[in-house]
C-alpha cells in the first residue's frame, strides 16, 4: 500500500511541476484535453482488447495523469481537487453497496444491479436513463440503456422472446425495402433490428461492442493480407481472385 501511495504523491508532483513550469501543460484546458481523453480511453479498451497487460499498464497510467490532470485544473479554479473527487467515489461506493457496508442482502450480481439502481432513483436522479452519457457510441449506449430497464423489470422474460422480436423487425425492414419506403422509415426500420439483436446479444451474456470490434480486426487483418499477397492493383483483380486470397487468410489463420 505505501508503494502505491509514493507512486501516487510522485504523479501529484510531476503534475504539479509540470503545470507551472511546461508551456504545454500550462495552456491545457478541461475542453482541450476532453478529446485526448477520449482517445486514452480507447486506447486502453485496445489493450484490453489484445490482452496486452504491459499495453493495459501503460494506458492505465496515461489515464490516471488525464484525472490527475482535471483536478489540477479544479484545484486552480477553488473548485475541488483530487481528494475531494476521491472522497466522492469513495463515498458513493459505500452508499451504493449496503449489502457491503450496512444490512442489506443481496446474494446475486442481479440484486446488486438492482439495488444500485434503487439507490440512484432515491438520491434524486429521474430516470434510470438519466446516467447514460449522450455522446456513448451507439451501440454501447443501446446495451446500457437495456440493461438498466432490466433493472427495474422492464426486460423479457426469455432469450426465445427476444429472438422472435429480432425475426420480426426483420421482416418489418424486409418489408420497408421491398415497399421502397423512404429512407428514414428504412432507416428507423434498420435501426429496430440492431437495437433487438443487441438486446439478444445481453441475454446471451455477449458484449456486442466487443463482438463487433473483433470482427472488425479479423476483417482488417484479412483485407491487408489480401492488399500484402496481390500480385496487382486490386482495382484489376476479380472479385473472385480477391476471394481466393481471402480464404487464404482464413487458413493461415487457423494454422
Amino acid at each position: 500500500m505505501e508503494q502505491k501511495l509514493i507512486a501516487f504523491q510522485r504523479l501529484l508532483t510531476i503534475m504539479d511541476e509540470l503545470r507551472e513550469q511546461c508551456p504545454w501543460d500550462r495552456k491545457q484546458t478541461m475542453e482541450s484535453l476532453r478529446n485526448l481523453t477520449i482517445e486514452e480511453t480507447y486506447e486502453l479498451a485496445d489493450a484490453i482488447l489484445k490482452k496486452d497487460l504491459e499495453e493495459v499498464k501503460e494506458e492505465i497510467g496515461d489515464l490516471l495523469l488525464h484525472m490527475v490532470f482535471y483536478a489540477k485544473i479544479a484545484d486552480e479554479q477553488k473548485a475541488f481537487h483530487i481528494g475531494d473527487a476521491l472522497n466522492s467515489v469513495c463515498d458513493k461506493l459505500i452508499k451504493r453497496h449496503p449489502h457491503i457496508y450496512g444490512d442489506v442482502v443481496a446474494n446475486t450480481e442481479d440484486a446488486v444491479k438492482q439495488n444500485w439502481e434503487q439507490i440512484k432513483l432515491k438520491e434524486g436522479k429521474k430516470s434510470v436513463l438519466q446516467g447514460v452519457p449522450q455522446s456513448l457510441p451507439a451501440m454501447v449506449k443501446a446495451y446500457r440503456m437495456q440493461d438498466k430497464t432490466a433493472q427495474v423489470g422492464f426486460e423479457w422474460e426469455n432469450s426465445d422472446q427476444v429472438w422472435e422480436k429480432v425475426e420480426e423487425e426483420i421482416g418489418e425492414f424486409k418489408e420497408a425495402v421491398d415497399l421502397d419506403m423512404d429512407d428514414a422509415a428504412k432507416e428507423e426500420e434498420f435501426g429496430d433490428i440492431l437495437f433487438s439483436l443487441i438486446n439478444f446479444a445481453r441475454f446471451k451474456g455477449i458484449d456486442p461492442e466487443t463482438a463487433l470490434e473483433r470482427v472488425n480486426q479479423k476483417f482488417k487483418a484479412r483485407f491487408e493480407f489480401i492488399e500484402e499477397q496481390a500480385k496487382r492493383p486490386l482495382q484489376e483483380m476479380s472479385l473472385e481472385e480477391m476471394d481466393l486470397l481471402w480464404e487464404e487468410a482464413k487458413l493461415r489463420k487457423k494454422a
